[in-house]
């Protein structure tokens, strides 16, 4: 469904925002998908999912599942990566968890450790 309207949409007038946890948990590789879309991707969600977590299609699991960036399955590194490498500016932090006053700040320091 992505892929249809990706090509069926104009670029000129149609960006999209990538959110790293929904995509892995629906059973798409976040670092693929910035590979293969390119700069139709604007912005991204940085959220990481709890490892050991199967995903579905059901566009839900617990608030428990949002962990601290680096902590879960996705590879956050790499997507870091492509998404500087296609000149991507805007990152968001999205934590729902009931956890988050711990887990944002944890997240931030992971982020200013990565390497480039």
């Amino acid at each position: 469904m992505f892929d249809y309207i990706v090509k069926n949409t104009n670029p000129a007038d149609v960006s999209f925002e990538l959110d790293v946890l929904w995509a892995q948990h629906g059973g798409a590789d976040p670092v693929a998908l910035l590979k293969k879309y390119g700069k139709r991707f604007q912005l991204i969600h940085l959220k990481d999912l709890k490892k050991g977590v199967k995903g579905d299609f059901t566009g839900s699991t617990p608030l428990e599942n949002d962990v601290a960036l680096g902590t879960g399955q996705i590879d956050i590194p790499g997507v870091i990566r492509e998404a500087k490498r296609l000149g991507i500016r805007h990152y968001f932090i999205e934590d729902e968890s009931p956890s988050i006053a711990q887990q944002v700040p944890q997240s931030i320091a992971y982020l200013k450790g990565l390497k480039e």
